[in-house]
């Protein structure tokens, strides 16, 4: 699309007309002389010219002035809208693959699966609708890895996601460490920053107390979502539990509660896709796309043809 930037400059148009209505000053002296401005009112340079002539000199002197009256009102060219990347927020997931997370209390189509087997599917389909965020994710069990640095592409953290098995970080679980190193991670990032941590036990390995690294979060304004996955441990007939792990509830509420997050339980497949849901809600993905046109200016052409012109008038008065 052309357009011109500046359109007002065209009520310059009349300008060498007023000049010419303006008394002439005494003695005609000038600090700044325009070579082709007195062929608006005078064609004559001491030698008699025909009326072709002096027309076509008009002509010309009109030209330059309305090319420069272009040139100053920017002319551009707008291209076509194209979208600006989305600027979303800095979140990171960690999850426990500690060995408790090979309890199969879950049900997917009707099949038993274990923990961390729901957690790839539920949180997979989560990754996906979080366009314009930048997400990393976390593995933690005795000790806590990056396994996928902050990025847009979040194709590859679901992938990473999905590469991931039982004890792959040790049997035991580190929560402190993998809020510590989701800490580190974010620390120099502007804008919102949210740490999903998802554990089915409590914290018995690592460097960190969960509390202490909670209130490290919270000082450095990083809000945690805590979930507690895993159905509640049943006794069998000779009063065994049946789970593998004790969830330490009380440690993951406060944790949340600590940093303005929230804590979930997820007791089965339907919680868990439900406090997916939730979270999604509640951290919602810019949604608004913005739009820029790229500008080329063009007011290098009339004002290259007026300067050629002009230089054009001046030969001719002197010729």
């Amino acid at each position: 699309m052309f357009e011109f930037a500046w359109p007002w400059m065209f009520l310059l148009l009349p300008l060498p007309l007023l000049v010419r209505l303006l008394p002439p000053v005494q003695p005609p002296q000038a600090a700044l002389k325009v070579p082709f401005l007195e062929d608006f009112y005078q064609l004559q340079t001491g030698i008699r010219r025909s009326t072709g002539v002096r027309r076509a000199a008009l002509f010309l002197a009109v030209l330059t002035w309305l090319l420069l009256i272009a040139a100053v009102a920017r002319p551009q060219w707008q291209g076509e809208p194209l979208p600006l990347p989305l600027e979303g927020r800095d979140l990171m997931l960690a999850v426990d693959l500690s060995g408790s997370m090979a309890e199969e209390d879950f049900v997917i189509g009707r099949q038993r699966v274990d923990r961390l087997t729901a957690t790839k599917i539920v949180a997979g389909n989560f990754i996906e609708k979080r366009k314009g965020d930048r997400l990393g994710l976390i593995l933690f069990g005795q000790q806590a890895y990056l396994q996928a640095p902050l990025t847009y592409d979040i194709k590859t953290v679901k992938t990473l996601l999905e590469e991931a098995f039982i004890n792959m970080a040790g049997q035991k679980t580190a929560i402190g460490d993998a809020i510590g190193l989701a800490i580190k991670r974010l620390r120099d990032k502007k804008g919102e920053k949210v740490l999903i941590l998802m554990s089915d036990g409590e914290n018995t390995a690592g460097q960190m107390d969960p509390l202490k690294a909670a209130e490290l979060a919270a000082e450095e304004g990083l809000k945690i979502y805590t979930i507690g996955i895993g159905a509640d441990p049943q006794a069998d007939f000779f009063g065994m539990v049946s789970s593998r792990s004790a969830l330490d509830e009380k440690t993951l509420t406060r944790i949340a509660e600590t940093t303005g997050g929230r804590y979930f339980r997820a007791r089965d497949t339907a919680q868990l896709v439900a406090i997916y849901d939730a979270i999604d809600a509640m951290e919602p993905v810019e949604n608004e796309k913005r739009f820029f046109r790229p500008v080329n200016e063009l007011f290098h052409w009339p004002a290259g043809a007026a300067l050629l012109l002009a230089l054009g008038l001046l030969l001719r008065r002197r010729g």
